[in-house]
């Protein structure tokens, strides 16, 4: 990009300095805004497009509330890297994601302009209902958008806020995007949704002048809205969904006239009662490539800001992502197997489900942000006979814990779930980490729960699991790069159940599940000859347990050491020691595994290294242990 005169934006370092510009000068702001974020993001890869999309709300809104008193509440989280640049961290910005640096979605922790958590999605409208009511000496804006209306919460915060007094302003960035393309009837209703800007006009400035005479107190401001809502109906000829809940709807507007967007807001910041408007955005405004294709750029990586050119990671002779292998053998199992059908909650290019997609529209389904609808939806298809595979990211699918128990787990059904992103991944924080599925539903009757160490262990847990009579079967693998350049294997199955050992030994046995399995064989590896008397198991099921591995490791051996990718608390460790305790087996067990705390981000390789996985303090553990 051409070298940019941050005349304004180098002025402002709170918002405070942004409200005292002129209105005149926020366009210029909002280019110089949107080319600091392309040319950070260029260089400390992140989430790009969505913020793009934002940029001219987020001037909007510092401009006309008075944050961090007024309450912003942001859906979506990767929308803010505008907001975190305004709010007195552009200095820190480079260090976004990195670890020790700021933090990758909004947080309290780290910024009162930051007024609560939102790495997930559709809990903006809930969160800000909330604060709305315990506060009302300051206003409370949620801004929803980027696919989050299709969360249930979404439609429960309304329904809330349509019956509760409060003053909320619900800002809905409809850019009809998530990820990957929104989907679903809320999508197509926001697109076919329109409003005559006429009525509009004079209906602000009636409020205006029924606001001044006092008459606008809580009951005549519903009959008014009320009379109100009707009327439009009957012009229009169709009936608004918002404003069918009691809520004040207003739009669509251009979401990037920012001059625009300051003048409504000014209008609807003092009015009474919960409203909602309307602004049409474009996700990655501003910048051709991510325009062009806006799931590539939503989290690009390094690239070149002057032509758009992303700078590859040179692949070579390395192995595939895990999700790739999954949406490679999926596609395999669908050929041979016409039961199978797809699932994922608005995450088809995320978790490779498009490679399905791609050759069998018709056999797979994007269920938009609705991580507990798309489980239930696939109950309801295998309840009929279909063979449903679910692919959810791990921490997204703690959203969907009643669904799994209710209405899969409970009539026992072959719901095969895939948890995309489990253990520690990265960069992107406490809020994505996949660190609970395992302890959460080890508990939950009739489930199996296994974690392949590699892709081959993948590719056969996918044959075995779409077996008949396997019932509720649960696959947790990590994101990134798997073990083995030559993925590809035969397709068999896999007892349910067993384990395997990789390595004997007769002073430590070392039991591990899932990839974490690597990093035991590789400190195996580091320790040489101390290393002899190392016993390695890779258990597989975390549920049901290997019962003969378990009893030959309880009769062998008085040292066990657990290491798992998840909790500690509750996790495979935990059940290795219960298992061990009601067979009247009384071995020494260290369990390695995730700590009581939330893991903020970083690389994956230094998050291992602080909780102790990694491949030195594995190495570190087992060296005691054999002394003992």
């Amino acid at each position: 990009m051409e070298e940019t005169n941050y005349s304004i934006l180098n002025t402002i370092k709170w918002p405070a300095d942004l409200r005292k510009l002129k209105v005149e000068q926020l366009p210029q702001l909002c280019d110089e805004l949107r080319r600091d974020i392309i040319e950070e993001v260029s260089m400390n890869p992140g989430h790009l497009a969505s913020s793009l999309g934002v940029v001219e709300l987020t001037v909007a809104l510092h401009y006309v509330f008075d944050t961090p008193d007024d309450r912003i509440v942001w859906d979506v989280g990767h929308q803010a890297y505008g907001h975190k640049i305004l709010t007195g961290r552009r200095e820190l910005f480079c260090t976004n994601r990195k670890l020790g640096g700021i933090m990758p979605f909004p947080s309290p922790k780290e910024s009162p302009y930051d007024t609560f958590t939102c790495g997930h999605a559709s809990n903006s409208i809930s969160a800000a209902l909330g604060m709305a009511v315990a506060d009302k000496d300051h206003h409370v804006v949620a801004v929803i958008g980027d696919g989050a209306m299709s969360g249930g919460l979404a439609f429960e915060g309304l329904n809330n806020a349509s019956s509760s007094p409060n003053d909320l302003l619900i800002i809905l960035n409809d850019n009809n995007m998530s990820i990957d393309r929104s989907v679903g009837g809320m999508k197509q209703y926001l697109l076919n949704l329109s409003t005559n800007e006429t009525y509009n006009k004079y209906r602000f400035k009636a409020a205006r002048w029924l606001g001044s005479k006092g008459m606008l107190h809580e009951e005549r401001r519903k009959g008014i809205i009320r009379l109100s809502n009707a009327v439009k109906s009957a012009i229009s000829h169709q009936q608004n969904i918002f404003e069918g809940m009691n809520i004040r709807y207003f739009g669509p507007f251009n979401g990037h006239d920012v001059k625009e967007v300051v003048r409504i807001l000014k209008q609807l910041k003092n009015m009474k009662g919960p409203k909602l408007l309307h602004l049409h955005t474009q996700k990655g405004h501003g910048y051709a490539p991510a325009e062009k294709d806006v799931t590539v750029w939503h989290a690009p990586g390094k690239f070149d800001p002057d032509t758009g050119e992303r700078i590859k990671e040179d692949c070579g002779d390395k192995p595939p992502k895990f999700q790739d292998v999954f949406g490679h053998t999926l596609l395999e199992l669908a050929r041979q197997n016409e039961r199978i059908v797809g699932v994922t909650p608005a995450m088809p290019t995320g978790c490779s489900l498009n490679i399905m997609m791609k050759e069998m529209p018709e056999r797979t389904f994007d269920v938009g942000i609705a991580e507990g609808h798309a489980v239930t939806f696939s109950a309801g298809m295998a309840k009929e006979g279909l063979m449903p595979f679910c692919n959810i990211y791990s921490s997204f699918a703690q959203r969907a814990f009643d669904n799994i128990i209710h209405d899969v787990a409970i009539l026992g059904l072959p719901v095969v779930l895939c948890f995309d992103r489990a253990g520690l991944v990265g960069e992107d924080g406490a809020t994505h980490h996949g660190l609970f599925d395992m302890a959460a539903l080890r508990p939950v009757p009739n489930l199996t729960i296994a974690s392949p160490m590699d892709e081959h262990e993948l590719r056969k847990l996918m044959y075995t699991a779409q077996l008949p009579d396997k019932g509720p079967f649960v696959i947790r693998y990590p994101r990134g790069r798997g073990v083995l350049v030559d993925w590809r294997c035969k397709l068999e199955e896999v007892k349910v159940g067993t384990g395997r050992r990789l390595k004997d030994g007769d002073k430590v046995a070392v039991l591990s599940i899932g990839p974490i399995g690597n990093n035991v064989t590789k400190a195996l590896e580091l320790m040489g000859t101390n290393a002899a008397g190392i016993a390695h198991y890779d258990m597989r099921f975390v549920k049901p347990l290997d019962e003969d591995i378990l009893n030959e490791v309880g009769t062998r051996f008085k040292r066990i050491v657990t290491i798992e990718d998840g909790v500690r608390n509750g996790g495979m460790g935990s059940a290795v020691m219960e298992w061990m305790s009601d067979h009247d087996f009384a071995p020494h067990i260290t369990r390695l595994g995730i700590p009581d705390k939330f893991v903020e981000h970083g690389t994956v390789p230094e998050l291992q290294h602080i909780v102790g996985i990694d491949v030195e303090r594995i190495a570190e553990v087992l060296a005691k242990e054999t002394t003992k």
